[in-house]
């Protein structure tokens, strides 16, 4: 299982008057990360339905090296720098995975296309 691409999954509560500017910087980091980084594979920003200030983010990367190397770029630092003022409570670590499918490959190949998202 060691072969596995490494996911994350973390929930974020926003204060109700910064949704907006949150979505827009999140957004925007999202679109920056898969066309930007060679180890990121998947970045989902999603919405809980019953709270619209709960955002709930999936990550895939390549290896533990590809998630250090997210977390050191300019981009990350400025979205976490302009996002942590708006939330309403701290950063909740939900699971740490390991991929089986997609296999590796599959999410290789798959990278392509989420740049036409």
């Amino acid at each position: 299982m060691s072969d596995g691409m490494l996911g994350t999954f973390f929930a974020i509560n926003v204060l109700p008057i910064h949704r907006k500017a949150f979505l827009d910087a999140s957004i925007f980091v999202a679109q920056s990360v898969i066309s930007e980084e060679q180890g990121v594979f998947q970045f989902h920003v999603m919405v809980d339905t019953a709270n619209p200030n709960r955002f709930y983010f999936y990550e895939v990367f390549r290896d533990e090296a590809a998630a250090h190397a997210h977390r050191e770029t300019s981009a990350f630092k400025n979205w976490w720098e302009t996002v942590q003022p708006l939330l309403d409570g701290e950063l909740e670590t939900i699971a740490n995975m390991r991929s089986l499918f997609p296999t590796a490959k599959g999410f290789q190949a798959q990278k392509p296309g989420l740049l036409q998202w």
